[in-house]
């Protein structure tokens, strides 16, 4: 075969389509209106092939990895050969190929003159999307059509066009549509960014050979992946996680993940996983799958690109119907939960094929809050935050990382200043838990602790969290993190939480999290006795945590270290 693309040239290209993405990232940014996606950063862009191929991912949220091109083969299969230059297409509904209501797609068609080459996409967590629950994370509902407004496959703009009663719709279905219409009018923006982008892109190489560079990318990634995985260990391994409950059944759900690397290719098979939650944290398939490419591209080398050459090695199979792989109309508003459940089920899978290299499980307890009322006036404002700057576990070299987020996420927490001067919310503290981190030769990250006071009349408050019964454990060793724990009123009319809730709080109530911390790595015997010592004087352990995790003599009142005591002390721990 003959050789018509340059590997020069196609890195020159690759970068310039990787530069654009984030450009697109860059404009979100700039120009959202809410908390979520602006300091969040709750969303992602990409661009694709005409064909739907994903050769290009901003950095952004890594579990979005594989979650843009399904919703964009819904676009495709519901319009056809209907696509106009001018158009932007929206999707949301998750058995469609999107997401969750809250994640909103657009994808706008790029054409040079008459031919299709491209398509650039932005995807975007919405403050609110409508439904029975301000925030549209609630996770006691039972089927989709509580969630809020289902958006199928359909043009936002036809020929430049805007679909006024499409906007009208979604303008009178949220109640917070300043911000919703905003943040759309900011992927907007986003997507027309990565048309420019593109065709600049078209004037420099032309049209035929730019698409020759981009199949030639797709084509290379896959080669970098496949090469990767066979230097991955060879073998089946299996791993089973658990999330708490769904907030309606008290029972636990369980993961089930086998993980089999075979040659080149990656097999992933969920048989024995539970069946679809009553409530609303199943994830659908596409989601399931972007979580276990987000997992395995962790263990290979960072410069391989997040595309769809990059899923092609991989096999990921799940029963219809099991809590990975719900069949409508299960809800799947607060999907999210289960996706890092997915990842830690796959991290626990490599740390058997992959020991001494993987470490623990991070903490956090995926927690998902909502807050949201209406003003004197009547105006509704909504607040909606996710914790995801948690703790990571202990690694087989270090500690885990405290306020970190996790491995497979890099969204950014709320600044209080921010919170405080758009919401009738004040926090009044949030900061690192002591004693939270799973002992081990290296510990656990700490959790946080973040406490919320409601300054409205009321406020609807929603609460998605994990990790109470099931902690993050620990590996080669090691002890789980803590549990995460949620109280009302701890101070005056102390109140623990279960972790999915739905109540009215009102004036003056306080809602405090304390993080799941992450889990530790190696025998905490081994842990160098300085190391606690300087845990305990920066108040990360408290000197009883000390002895009992550790077994190090500190004395409580001078914090100096008695080495004999300790030693005396860790014998007898370890006969």
């Amino acid at each position: 075969m003959v050789q018509t693309t340059d590997p020069v040239t196609r890195e020159i290209v690759k970068n310039a389509l990787m530069s654009a993405a984030d450009t697109m990232a860059l404009t979100v940014v700039r120009t959202a209106r809410s908390a979520v996606i602006k300091h969040g950063m709750d969303f992602s862009t990409a661009l694709f092939t005409a064909d739907g191929q994903q050769v290009a991912q901003g950095l952004t949220l890594p579990p979005h990895l594989g979650s843009m091109a399904p919703a964009l083969e819904g676009v495709m299969t519901a319009f056809g050969d209907d696509v106009e230059p001018g158009d932007v297409f929206a999707n949301n509904d998750p058995y469609e190929g999107a997401s969750h209501l809250p994640d909103i797609f657009l994808f706008k068609p790029i054409f040079v003159n008459d031919t299709l080459m491209g398509w650039s996409c932005c995807i975007g967590h919405q403050t609110d999307i409508g439904g029975r629950v301000a925030g549209g994370n609630a996770c006691d509902n039972t089927e989709i059509y509580q969630e809020g407004l289902i958006i199928p496959p359909l043009k936002l703009y036809a020929k430049g066009e805007l679909n006024q009663a499409v906007w009208r719709i979604l303008e009178k279905n949220v109640r917070v549509p300043e911000k919703v219409l905003g943040d759309v009018q900011a992927l907007l923006a986003a997507v027309r960014f990565g048309e420019r982008d593109l065709l600049r892109l078209v004037d420099d190489y032309g049209l035929e050979e730019l698409k020759s560079y981009m199949v030639d990318i797709l084509d290379t990634t896959e080669r970098l992946t496949r090469a990767e995985i066979s230097k991955l260990p060879q073998g089946e391994w299996e791993f089973v996680d658990y999330i708490d409950n769904d907030g309606i059944d008290p029972q636990p759900i369980e993961i089930h993940a086998k993980l089999k690397i075979q040659g080149d290719e990656v097999y992933v098979d969920f048989e024995g996983t539970s069946p679809q939650a009553k409530g609303s944290i199943n994830p659908n398939f596409a989601y399931t799958k972007s979580n276990v490419y987000a997992a395995l591209k962790c263990v290979m080398d960072p410069a391989i690109q997040s595309n769809s050459g990059f899923f092609r090695p991989f096999n990921i199979t799940a029963p219809e119907g099991c809590f990975v792989n719900p069949q409508h109309p299960a809800p799947v508003a607060a999907r999210g939960l289960a996706g890092f459940r997915i990842c830690h089920t796959m991290f626990g899978a490599l740390a058997q094929a992959m020991p001494g290299k993987i470490p623990a499980a991070w903490g956090g307890g995926e927690i998902g809050v909502s807050f949201g009322g209406y003003d004197k006036n009547r105006k509704a404002w909504v607040y909606l935050e996710f914790m995801n700057d948690g703790p990571r576990g202990g690694g087989p070299y270090a500690d885990g990382g405290d306020g970190l987020s996790s491995p497979v996420l890099n969204m950014a927490n709320t600044p209080i200043e921010s919170i405080e001067a758009d919401q009738p919310l004040l926090i009044e503290r949030f900061g690192l838990y002591p004693d939270t981190g799973g002992a081990g030769k290296f510990r656990g990250g700490l959790g946080l602790i973040r406490d919320y006071r409601i300054l409205a009349e009321e406020a609807v408050f929603q609460l998605r969290s994990d990790r109470s019964d099931f902690r993050p454990w620990g590996v080669n060793g090691g002890k789980p993190g803590s549990a995460t724990k949620n109280y009302l009123n701890p101070d005056t009319d102390l109140q623990e939480l279960p972790g999915k809730k739905l109540m009215t709080l009102k004036k003056g109530d306080l809602y405090r999290v304390i993080q799941a911390g992450g889990g530790g790595y190696g025998d905490p015997l081994k842990r160098d006795i300085y190391a606690i010592l300087d845990d305990v004087q920066q108040e990360k352990l408290s000197v009883a945590h000390a002895r009992a995790e550790y077994g190090v003599v500190i004395d409580p009142e001078t914090l100096a270290l008695d080495t004999a005591a300790t030693d005396a002390l860790r014998e007898e721990m370890r006969s």
